[in-house]
């Protein structure tokens, strides 16, 4: 008798120490989940307004007005350089609108598309 309970004595604490052991791994790993939302120093913190500004821009664009914003600049960021493409369309208005043609036309061109930064 004294055998069985001792097995039986054995047995339950075996059972609690086994059951304390995989208990403490999942109660630390509940509290390590949450952890407490780190606070961003001010220069990051001014990193993030600026890159809020600038939402909507891609690329080089939006590069150069993260970094006025950054410098602390108070105006807008330069727009970025017209394309080829878009000189060639704001020419073409602008000589539309004077009707030019031939050489004329052709001079116009010339002198706008060169202008144009």
């Amino acid at each position: 008798m004294s055998l069985r309970f001792s097995l039986i004595a054995a047995s339950a604490v075996l059972a609690f120490a086994a059951t304390s052991a995989f208990a403490s791994p999942q109660a630390a790993s509940t509290t390590a989940a949450a952890p407490a939302k780190k606070e961003l120093t001010s220069s990051q913190q001014h990193m993030s307004d600026c890159s809020k500004q600038a939402k909507g821009k891609k690329g080089d664009e939006f590069k150069s007005a993260v970094s006025a914003c950054m410098k602390g600049d108070t105006a807008a960021a330069p727009t970025a350089k017209q394309t080829q493409q878009e000189k060639m369309k704001s020419c073409n208005v602008d000589a539309k609108t004077k009707a030019l043609k031939g050489d004329a036309r052709k001079s116009f061109m010339k002198d706008c598309l060169s202008a144009h930064p």
